[in-house]
């Protein structure tokens, strides 16, 4: 009798992918929601949303030396609905993301992206606003930017996932022209996730021996500092001019 030999079914590749956790999009939605709770509790106890008082975008406040309210706006909301809404997106949008781009740089995207989101607010609605979708929209940039310049990488999945992205994105800038939304806020925080991520944002590349491979971000440290001072200091020298001007 003759016996077959089986030729081993070859192995089919590994990607690594990075495996990280979240650590900072769960802090930021414990805190977020954290000042939420000490938003309804002031309200009940005084009478008086005490951290939005502080914090609210206020454009004559601003004037007044309260450059802090540049930054705060993005921890406070207006109601459950709005908290919630934002922490979902959030949720959703910065697990994912974090984990390609590392607890630091992603930390520095949605602060920048907040604090730019707000200036371009303080600089054409006059209208006090809070929320952190200034922070989120500068997720969506930079997770548009991300599927862009790793096409290669993730193939199809990348095309689909970013023609997705931009029809969310297009729907919410939509829904912003309604009265009562800072939509202003949500321009500026896109487009300033969208610069940061273009010059700091990962790009990967496959290394290690096949079928063993492994996925490197081709970004420095320096290149985030860089990008990061870049974005920070053009938003903050428009929002220098634009004291002068409504002073």
């Amino acid at each position: 009798d003759r016996l077959e030999r089986r030729e081993p079914a070859p192995r089919v590749p590994a990607l690594k992918l990075p495996d990280l956790t979240p650590v900072v999009t769960y802090t930021l939605l414990g805190v977020t929601v954290l000042v939420f709770l000490l938003q309804v509790g002031t309200q009940n106890l005084l009478g008086l949303d005490i951290p939005a008082m502080l914090g609210v975008k206020a454009n004559e406040m601003i004037l007044r030396g309260q450059v802090w309210r540049l930054i705060t706006p993005m921890f406070l909301h207006g109601s459950i609905l709005h908290l919630g809404f934002n922490m979902y997106a959030l949720y959703v949008i910065g697990a994912g993301l974090e984990r390609f781009y590392g607890h630091s740089r992603f930390l520095i995207l949605y602060v920048l992206a907040g604090f730019c989101g707000n200036v371009m607010s303080f600089l054409l609605t006059p209208a006090p606003s809070l929320g952190s979708s200034t922070a989120i929209f500068g997720l969506l940039g930079a997770q548009g930017v991300f599927l862009y310049q790793n096409r290669r990488i993730f193939g199809r999945m990348a095309q689909r996932s970013l023609i997705n992205l931009l029809v969310i994105a297009g729907i919410n800038l939509a829904i912003g022209m309604s009265p009562g939304i800072d939509n202003w806020g949500h321009i500026g925080g896109l487009i300033a996730g969208t610069l940061f991520a273009w010059s700091a944002g990962p790009v990967l590349n496959v290394e290690g021996i096949y079928p063993d491979l492994r996925l490197v971000d081709a970004r420095s440290s320096g290149d985030t500092l860089r990008a990061a001072l870049g974005v920070a200091a053009l938003f903050a020298a428009l929002a220098v001019v634009g004291i002068f001007l409504k002073m």
